[in-house]
């Protein structure tokens, strides 16, 4: 039987009103300016608004809002009327960027010359020049005035993943890394680690974006990795050193507010999940969010909100991976992402412990070193007694309400493979064998992110890149 000894601030009900706002802004985080704009559906995605740039400094605009409210007798602007606003005081998005190319990109890396096959030659080269596409450098009016932006301000380039993403994004940063060191573009590289360390001496952890209104959420912490496969291609110690105490500080962070303990047959172990206690829309998803808590009560509102924005935290959202009113039947309004103990997320950290004990052995502390061993060594004891299903062969999530796992299959149930989080041999082959009987490498074009179809983007059929490096990487497929 298993008992929960949680956290105090683990599972509390939340209080009306004793949350703290997505960050400080009025008009890109919260407020009427916010609500009425993203209410009227104004844009096709509710993200345009927030990436605005402001032409006024915020009391200016705030006040003529104010004004403009004051003429509607229920205080509803029309829809004309606030087009109007926004003419007058926002820019479209994009004047946060001015054009860069990178310089240290070149036509021919090596790696090109060891595809063999011509077509996929090809194929690899369109990639390579992607890169040309993708970098931004943040103006220096984002660094002088941040008032007027939603844009993070980072002190070098970065490249972005495309399309609505216009800024820099946390866990897509790790395999952007991977492919930039692989096409010798060592420098950007490490602009792009330089600017999340900066994240990280600004806000204690890395923002899931670039953007004011991801400031209270994260994503899954792939710095420590970012900065090993830096190290592994340069042998930089002087980099390493100065990259360490904001890689400990990020630790700090995930293990001081998204950690929980947990009760197995008498012996406590602390795991990690997401949580985010913001309870409001999150602003770029704004109209969504509303709709879909449409009939709950305020605490009900509440809660819907931090397990969305929860689920923004772990990478997929949105998957019934996360649903608390079971997988076969639930929907989108049954997230409960705060209320899962994932298994990827989990063998992460459990990598990330061992990591930041190489990096000291390095730099020659020995005694530090043995400190994250040994947090490795009981996030390792945690992850086989709370999470390791040893009839199935897998790893899989913990759900804190039901006391139960979730034994649907996703990929991250093979992420102890990937993270090397596991203690006996046998434990991998058995992974292994699980991944063939579930059915999951039937499908030419990728391991599915899941088996069932549930409409949401990280569920079947859909594959996503990530998850199939991780599987191979773990040499899994």
């Amino acid at each position: 039987m298993l008992t929960l000894v949680l956290l105090s601030v683990a599972l509390s009900t939340c209080v009306k009103g004793a949350l703290p706002p997505p960050c400080d802004s009025e008009i890109y985080c919260s407020g009427p300016i916010l609500h009425q704009v993203q209410r009227a559906k104004l844009f096709n995605d509710d993200k345009h608004f927030v990436d605005m740039k402001l032409r006024e400094t915020p009391d200016v605009v705030l006040s003529a809002f104010r004004n403009l409210s004051s003429e509607s007798l229920n205080a509803t602007v029309p829809p004309a009327k606030l087009q109007e606003f926004l003419k007058a005081y926002f820019e479209e998005p994009g004047t946060e960027f001015e054009s860069w190319t990178p310089p240290d990109w070149h036509d021919n890396p090596k790696f090109l010359e060891g595809i063999a096959n011509q077509e996929l030659r090809n194929w690899a080269k369109k990639i390579h020049i992607l890169w040309k596409s993708l970098g931004r450098k943040i103006s220096a009016g984002v660094r002088d005035h941040p008032e007027l932006y939603s844009q993070i301000y980072s002190p070098h380039p970065v490249v972005v993943p495309g399309g609505r993403f216009r800024e820099l994004y946390y866990w897509d940063s790790y395999w952007v890394i991977n492919g930039l060191l692989l096409s010798e573009m060592t420098d950007t590289a490490h602009g792009m680690i330089q600017n999340f360390l900066h994240l990280v001496d600004r806000y204690g952890f890395v923002p899931n974006g670039g953007r004011i209104y991801y400031e209270r959420r994260s994503q899954p912490p792939f710095l420590p990795l970012m900065v090993e496969r830096y190290y592994q291609a340069t042998k930089n110690k002087e980099f390493l050193r100065a990259a360490l105490p904001a890689l400990e500080q990020e630790y700090r962070f995930w293990m001081q507010n998204r950690s929980v303990t947990v009760e197995v047959n008498g012996a406590k172990h602390t795991l990690n999940r997401y949580h985010v206690q913001v309870g409001s829309p999150r602003p770029e998803s704004y109209t969504d969010d509303l709709e879909l808590a449409e009939g709950l009560t305020d605490v009900g509102k509440e809660q819907l909100w931090m397990d969305l924005k929860a689920g923004a935290e772990s990478g997929w959202d949105f998957s019934s991976r996360w649903y608390t009113d079971g997988h076969i039947h639930g929907s989108l309004g049954d997230t409960g992402t705060s209320q899962v103990l994932p298994a990827d997320l989990n063998a992460l950290l459990c990598r990330n412990e061992r990591t930041l004990a190489s990096f000291h052995r390095i730099l020659g502390d020995g005694d530090s070193a043995a400190l994250y061993d040994q947090n490795a060594a009981r996030r390792l004891e945690a992850v086989e007694s709370v999470l390791w299903d040893v009839e199935r062969g897998a790893w899989f999530d913990f759900n804190l309400m039901t006391h139960s796992k979730h034994l649907e299959f996703y990929p991250s149930n093979l992420a102890p493979v990937w993270a090397q989080c596991y203690s006996r041999p046998e434990m991998g082959e058995k992974a292994v064998q699980y991944l063939k009987e579930s059915g999951a490498l039937q499908f030419p074009n990728g391991v599915p992110t899941s088996l069932r179809e549930s409409g949401q983007q990280w569920d079947y059929p859909n594959a996503w890149p990530p998850l199939q490096h991780m599987l191979i990487d773990g040499r899994l497929t």
